[in-house]
């Protein structure tokens, strides 16, 4: 922990958009940068990053968590005469955080302060009263750059364990021919997600995975990042690097830098099609439920090429 507060100290965001700032990195999301993110739409191809809501989906009940549930409330009922108007109503139950989603910055914390030194009190059985989901109603409207770390290391899927360094990022960088500027959302392949969706292999994909590691917190907080995403359940990699230390990159970027993380992006069809016609920046959208003290949402970005 001590490293971990001392990175988070020399990365820290706090007071950078203000006291009452609930929105961290996304501030890097400006009008400029929009109207940037629309110059890399070329094709009009769109692509789903989303994994399906179902009972068939990742989770193994780690922490709470499990597959959504889905349950038909109305069922071919209908008003006035037989043969006339007829309805089906349908509801589904799930933890905010069971497949592809966005942390809030109140999803962690240590030293009982959430991101701009909300205290962890804040959060009750009711919710987050600050730094909830909602804080990102405008949602992730940028421009997307997908750097394809298991190409770049020659194989179809990294290994558990394998730490993304900055020079990793870099290197994919250059053999991508793209740069991650202020204001985009980074995406990270490490083709890890087909452990689950190809294998089927739910506790391969949740137990142990590769991910970025806590050096890359330095490099995203200089890029000027808006929000980093990866096709794993935990962005950094599991095993720990330290571990005495859980999640250490999620305390730094999520309370500190205040930098949101996305996980469980589909990232494979997007990336064969950035190979096919070597564009790996495309606009992205992909908007939080406005869900009030929220400290997750599920989400279907699209990619547009």
């Amino acid at each position: 922990m001590e490293r971990v507060r001392r990175l988070g100290q020399e990365l820290s965001n706090w007071g950078r958009w203000g006291a009452d700032d609930q929105r961290g990195t996304l501030n890097f999301i400006t009008p400029s940068v929009v109207r940037r993110a629309t110059a890399s739409v070329r094709s009009g191809r769109v692509f789903s990053l989303g994994l399906p809501l179902g009972a068939d989906g990742p989770q193994i009940g780690q922490g709470g968590r499990v597959n959504p549930l889905h349950f038909m409330t109305a069922l071919h009922a209908g008003y006035g005469s037989p043969d006339g108007f007829h309805y089906n109503d349908d509801v589904l139950l799930l933890p905010l955080q069971a497949a592809t989603q966005w942390d809030s910055l109140a999803h962690v914390y240590y030293d009982d302060r959430l991101y701009n030194g909300v205290p962890s009190s804040t959060v009750t059985s009711a919710g987050a009263a600050r730094n909830g989901i909602e804080a990102m109603s405008e949602g992730v409207l940028t421009r997307g750059v997908l750097l394809d770390i298991a190409r770049l290391e020659g194989v179809e899927r990294l290994p558990p364990g394998f730490v993304i360094r900055p020079e990793h990022l870099e290197a994919a960088e250059r053999a991508q021919q793209v740069r991650v500027e202020s204001g985009d959302a980074l995406l990270v392949r490490t083709g890890h997600i087909t452990v689950f969706t190809r294998e089927q292999n739910r506790e391969g994909y949740m137990r142990q995975m590769p991910g970025l590691g806590l050096d890359c917190a330095r490099w995203l907080h200089a890029r000027e990042v808006a929000a980093v995403a990866t096709d794993t359940n935990a962005v950094e990699v599991i095993p720990f690097e330290d571990p005495a230390t859980p999640l250490p990159f999620h305390l730094v970027c999520i309370r500190d830098m205040g930098l949101t993380l996305g996980e469980m992006f589909y990232l494979e069809e997007l990336a064969q099609d950035c190979e096919r016609d070597g564009q790996w920046s495309f606009l992205l959208a992909a908007p939080a439920l406005k869900v009030r003290g929220g400290v997750g949402t599920p989400l279907n970005p699209l990619a547009v090429k």
